[in-house]
């Protein structure tokens, strides 16, 4: 079984590609983290955990921030009587 050295936490900016600032995390699961985006409209990032590496108080994936908003990026639906 493989023990990550440090927990993630809330708080811990996530980079992608060339230390590009993707976001930050904004919430802990089981399976997967919420990132918000930095910026003027922020927005929420569902990203699992088996892409996220730690690296001291950094966390990493391989991407950049247009790619993680492509594959992470989940809008709301629109409600049924819409």
């Amino acid at each position: 079984m493989h023990m990550e050295e440090r927990p993630i936490e809330p708080g811990q900016r996530l980079v992608g590609r060339g230390n590009a600032r993707i976001g930050t995390v904004d919430a802990v699961f089981a399976d997967y983290l919420l990132v918000r985006t930095a910026g003027l409209l922020p927005i929420d990032l569902y990203v699992p955990r088996p892409n996220v590496t730690v690296e001291s108080n950094l966390l990493r994936v391989d991407g950049s921030p247009d790619e993680a908003y492509e594959r992470w990026h989940r809008p709301l639906k629109r409600a049924p009587h819409d």
